[in-house]
């Protein structure tokens, strides 16, 4: 079946170095989105980047880094990403989120929609 509908993509921006309570900070953020049924999440890892602190991170054989830029992105309706920004919140002591409308061509499962 395919829908169209209004969306928002979660975009969380940190290193792979991050954690929260003692493991790796994106799959944390994965199993919480899990658990709180949201539609989906993937991590994608960067060959290259820099933040706040203004550190390159690099993939280059001279410049190895084991600290490369993560993005996990989620997109589900309004309703379920506002459900994990308070976890969100409470991991994340440094990093980026950013929100962006969609537009979603959706297959797939139907499931119950959550009151706001």
């Amino acid at each position: 079946m395919k829908l169209f509908e209004d969306g928002l993509l979660l975009r969380i921006f940190i290193g792979e170095r991050d954690s929260y309570q003692g493991r790796p900070l994106h799959e944390q953020i994965v199993k919480k989105a899990k658990e709180l049924d949201l539609a989906g999440a993937t991590v994608l890892r960067g060959m290259m980047g820099f933040g706040a602190h203004s550190r390159v991170h690099t993939t280059s054989l001279l410049r190895l880094s084991a600290d490369m830029p993560l993005v996990v992105e989620i997109v589900d309706s309004e309703a379920y990403i506002n459900r994990m920004l308070p976890f969100l919140d409470e991991m994340m002591t440094e990093g980026m989120i950013t929100l962006e409308k969609v537009q979603v061509l959706k297959y797939g499962r139907q499931r119950r929609e959550i009151e706001e």
